[in-house]
């Protein structure tokens, strides 16, 4: 494994698995894995709050996780380093969905 994926894995345990908010955020990413998605969409098909969207739409995209356009009603989708390094999310996402801390 080089340091890329090393820094990858760790950003993603602390986005995913070491904070309160990791389980929806990791609900978002396997939600805007299969097709893009607005901020409207995203809470409704979570069912939660458009602003809890909206807040953990804002911390994914600012760590490179996600990417979107810039404008009002912008759809949501894997950065190109999330897609490529999408076994790296399964793993962490496997583990702590096993020990229920997510």
């Amino acid at each position: 494994m080089d340091l890329f994926q090393r820094e990858l894995k760790r950003l993603l345990w602390y986005l995913i698995g070491g904070s309160r908010g990791g389980f929806s955020r990791a609900n978002i990413i396997r939600l805007v894995r299969d097709r893009p998605l607005n901020t409207n969409q995203i809470a409704k098909e979570l069912g939660m709050d458009y602003k809890t969207a909206e807040y953990h739409l804002r911390v994914l995209v600012k760590n490179n996780i996600l990417s979107s356009g810039a404008n009002y009603g912008a759809q949501y989708f894997l950065s190109p380093m999330l897609e490529q390094n999408y076994a790296a999310f399964e793993e962490i996402w496997e583990k702590v969905n096993k020990t229920g801390k997510g």
